[in-house]
């Protein structure tokens, strides 16, 4: 879908073979400039039909870029096995996230700007000035790569915030490289005010209006962000979704 509206991330498709493909991995293009510590932009997407064609196209050369740390996400349970299994035959560490997979619905709840109340706070949306605030409030932020992948993000997907009287942002929400909704935050002193579900419904429908779909994740112990999800009638769907982070022994230290 986005390297069908000018490829932001300069992506490409790999496939076990066409046209009756088996197995399916997205990537950086090889000509793409990178940061071999990055692994925000350094990331694959997984889809198969088979599990052995995508166990082939791994360990096929080339396919992967295994000297660099990256990420590969997937929807199917045997992404990590088979991917923790060929990493370990070639001596990367591998660090796994699994997180319930949630999307939005048409029937989902509508947006309720109760919470906005005069001339502020006031719903608009993210601008890359935010940035340096949102890599030092997500949890897998706060260093010089996921700064530059936010400011990214920002400029070239929706997203949606809650700005103060000050025009500082106090909740909001973001679109990653793979359509999918992420980093949604509400600063601490500005919780139980419902301003997360504003921009997490707000967003969703943004996203819809663009022909985008309204996919996110929630990790388990997150019983917040799971609350919010079932009020606002998401779907929780039957599948995970599931993140590994791979690192060669070069850049474990």
């Amino acid at each position: 879908m986005n390297m069908n509206r000018g490829n932001p991330f300069q992506k490409e498709v790999v496939v076990d073979s066409w046209p009756d493909f088996k197995a399916v991995i997205t990537r950086r293009q090889k000509e793409a400039e990178t940061d071999n510590l990055d692994h925000y932009t350094n990331a694959y997407a997984v889809f198969y039909k088979d599990f052995r064609a995508y166990q082939q196209l791994l360990e096929e050369h080339d396919v992967i870029n295994w000297d660099q740390v990256f990420q590969i996400q997937g929807l199917q349970n045997e992404v990590c096995d088979v991917s923790n299994a060929v990493a370990n035959s070639k001596q990367l560490g591998v660090k796994l996230t699994s997180f319930k997979a949630v999307q939005f619905s048409p029937h989902s709840a509508l947006p309720d700007t109760n919470a906005l109340k005069g001339s502020s706070p006031r719903l608009t949306y993210l601008n890359t000035a935010d940035a340096d605030l949102l890599n030092r409030t997500w949890s897998r932020g706060g260093n010089e790569q996921c700064l530059r992948y936010i400011v990214k993000l920002i400029s070239c997907f929706p997203s949606v915030c809650v700005r103060d009287d000050k025009g500082n942002p106090v909740s909001w929400s973001l679109t990653d490289q793979f359509a999918t909704m992420c980093h949604g935050y509400t600063l601490p002193e500005h919780r139980r005010k419902g301003y997360s579900q504003l921009v997490a419904l707000t967003l969703a429908r943004k996203l819809r209006s663009q022909g985008f779909p309204c996919q996110g994740n929630v990790l388990d112990d997150n019983t917040a962000s799971i609350s919010l999800l079932k009020n606002v009638r998401a779907e929780f769907l039957p599948c995970r979704f599931h993140r590994l982070i791979l690192t060669p022994a070069a850049f474990s230290g």
